[in-house]
């Protein structure tokens, strides 16, 4: 069932230019009114039309490597044993090198890792860039332009993904502050050779990995940076883009029809860490977040979608909101939402 915006008889996309700005204002008022959202956004078989082909084609690249970061990182175990033996006997030198050339490699994933979230950056303000433009109403650009829409679904899905094994995992932590330090003291031996990453990469990071979420993190410093890049398009056509689909997910996942669409019950979990995600960059994007009263996310409705599933499947998607929104804690936030979210 397609909400009565996305039964508007007049195709903004293909509408003359100078007729553009007043049509979008009326389809996003439509799309405002009939629960923009309503309609089924296909995350297993979109495929890219002529007008998205080029950008999906550049964005496939980064996403087959996004899988091949999410395998290493499942697979990163760590110095944790060496480590320890190079401090129990700092003075043995053959124990030191052993402890060094089992960090070194694993240094070398990390700074992959890092480079990618820098990629990743990019590839989102070309994706941002297409799905916000003026073009279309926000409802208009995520039903006809599925395949960029389920790219854009995509990333973050990798996002809180790489995050929840990032948190799991303190390896990462320990080995990088193990680099650190060993590095610090053989500058000050001078024994220090050229090494893949050197102190001021070292420095950049180590405040990446710092945050408890940093792919997130990432990901809304690029959408905050995209809108004050973007001086000439509307903050709304970036925050209402981030609703809709926030929208699209709590609709498929709480609609019998919908749901039965899923081929695959691993659909259903990336849907609701898709919908988490961007309730997540909306809060951040939006001057007054996601959990106003005003705020275009029903997120008393995407709240309950995500109760309404086993907690062992959603408790981390729970705790993506309860600690890395920006908002939720304000004066303006609703006691029912903290309460639903044992705030």
């Amino acid at each position: 069932m397609h909400s009565k915006s996305s039964n508007v008889s007049i195709n903004v996309c293909n509408c003359r230019p100078n007729r553009v700005m007043h049509l979008n204002y009326i389809l996003w008022l439509l799309d405002i009114d009939n629960n923009a959202g309503n309609f089924f956004l296909d995350f297993e078989n979109a495929q890219p039309t002529e007008a998205e082909r080029q950008l999906w084609e550049q964005v496939s690249k980064v996403l087959e490597e996004a899988m091949s970061i999410l395998q290493d990182l499942q697979s990163y175990s760590g110095a944790g044993e060496a480590i320890r033996q190079a401090i129990q006997q700092p003075n043995d030198e053959r124990v030191q090198e052993k402890a060094w050339n089992a960090v070194v490699p694993l240094v070398g994933k990390l700074k992959k890792f890092y480079e990618f979230s820098l990629k990743l950056e990019g590839t989102l303000h070309g994706l941002l860039g297409f799905l916000t433009s003026a073009r279309c109403s926000p409802t208009q650009h995520l039903e006809q332009e599925q395949a960029l829409a389920r790219q854009f679904a995509e990333i973050l899905h990798f996002t809180l993904r790489f995050d929840e094994l990032k948190m799991t995992n303190p390896a990462i932590q320990n080995d990088f502050s193990y680099y650190r330090r060993t590095l610090s003291r053989m500058r000050i031996n001078n024994l220090a050779e050229e090494n893949e990453v050197n102190n001021e990469l070292a420095n950049r990071m180590s405040l990446f990995y710092a945050n408890a979420t940093p792919m997130l993190k990432t990901l809304s410093d690029a959408t905050t940076k995209f809108v004050s890049d973007n001086t000439d398009l509307p903050i709304e056509n970036t925050t209402d883009c981030l609703s809709t689909m926030a929208s699209v997910c709590k609709v498929m996942l709480e609609t019998p029809e919908y749901r039965s669409r899923f081929a695959s019950d691993e659909t259903v979990l990336f849907c609701l860490r898709v919908m988490v995600g961007v309730i997540i960059l909306y809060d951040y994007v939006h001057p007054a977040g996601a959990f106003v009263k005003s705020s275009k996310i029903d997120m008393k409705g995407c709240i309950k979608v995500l109760r309404d599933e086993p907690p062992n499947r959603v408790e981390g998607l729970l705790n993506a909101l309860r600690y890395t929104t920006k908002h939720l804690n304000d004066d303006t936030t609703s006691k029912q939402i903290k309460n639903m979210l044992h705030v």
